[in-house]
């Protein structure tokens, strides 16, 4: 029987109805504040304030999930902050923000000092790769909150762009005949790993596979940082979307806009997803669940492709045209609907 993400406890249809109940609470305090406007709220990449000299300024929150238990049990700790950082500049970056500050937090049920050092060592390496400054953060010890033989804990950070209205990119101006760049990722980057863990459990993280390399490394990759190419196209270029394909795979996209996002032309699927999916988990629910080997999305018309693509190859990122938009709402791998 095929393995799903609702069948390991993760429902996307109702934790998107959670979101929108959430949403509604979040939005009545939306007017609270007479020196921030807000501009762009709950359910898009980043939320948008406007602050007095009519500068904006988006924040973002995200963790890495479930890929610390893999950091865990490998006893490796010095590449999950790298995870922490991508998680939330590659997000706040979809909406034109430039990432100006980051704030961490670190829960854990006992003090370790090296591991908590090898943790932040992570943190600044993905802060330096985003040219942002980490300016402050939390430990907290929680022994009877967070379980665990030996060292347990979780992650997440919080990051702070700057931008200005013009610089400002929501999905609105996506039109038919607008072509999708893909660019690589580096591996699972840091979601669908309860599915993963699940399908995968019957094998060793020490062992290793053709083209995978040893499973725990390989699962333990660190998510790719976009953060300069992009902030380069957008500067240099006419951009009509940008998406971090994440958790919901390519169903993201719609979050851009409701048209039709047609992907026929995407990359080889990556050994280890492609391993993932011979352990028991159907091609649409590959498709809703991991990157697939395409990290980011860039919405652009086709005459600003090769510049964009010269750029992202300027920065050693390979890049690919993975399909165009049409009218047709939803989001379409190879013509077969999976959103």
């Amino acid at each position: 029987m095929a393995v799903t993400y609702k069948k390991v406890g993760i429902d996307i249809s109702e934790i998107k109805k959670s979101q929108k109940a959430i949403g509604r609470l979040i939005s009545s305090t939306h007017k609270l504040q007479k020196k921030a406007k807000m501009t762009h709220g709950f359910g898009h990449y980043a939320g948008i304030v406007e602050i007095p000299g009519g500068k904006l300024l988006a924040t973002h929150t995200d963790g890495v999930g479930t890929k610390v238990i893999i950091a865990n049990m490998m006893r490796k700790f010095d590449t999950i902050g790298i995870d922490c950082v991508a998680m939330n500049v590659n997000d706040i970056i979809c909406i034109g923000a430039t990432p100006i500050s980051f704030v961490d937090y670190i829960a854990a049920n006992k003090n370790d000092q090296k591991i908590f050092k090898q943790i932040v060592s992570g943190l600044v390496r993905g802060a330096k790769k985003s040219s942002m400054p980490i300016v402050g953060g939390e430990t907290a010890i929680m022994p009877d909150l967070i379980s665990g033989k030996g060292f347990g804990f979780d992650l997440a950070g919080m990051v702070v762009g700057m931008l200005s209205k013009k610089q400002m990119i929501l999905g609105d101006k996506i039109k038919s005949n607008d072509i999708i760049i893909g660019v690589k990722s580096s591996g699972l980057h840091s979601n669908g790993y309860s599915l993963a863990r699940k399908v995968l459990s019957k094998y060793s993280l020490k062992q290793k596979f053709k083209g995978v390399g040893v499973l725990g490394d390989a699962l333990l990759k660190p998510t790719e940082i976009y953060v300069k190419p992009v902030l380069e196209a957008i500067e240099k270029c006419s951009i009509h979307g940008l998406a971090h394909i994440t958790g919901g795979s390519f169903t993201k996209l719609l979050r851009l806009k409701q048209i039709g996002f047609e992907l026929d032309n995407l990359p080889k699927t990556p050994p280890l997803m492609q391993l993932i999916q011979d352990s028991g988990v159907k091609s649409d629910e590959m498709y809703k669940t991991f990157n697939m080997g395409v990290g980011f999305c860039i919405i652009a018309p086709q005459s600003e492709v090769k510049k964009i693509r010269r750029i992202f190859k300027n920065h050693k990122m390979t890049t690919y045209e993975i399909g165009t938009i049409s009218k047709r709402r939803g989001v379409f791998v190879n013509s077969k609907r999976i959103a």
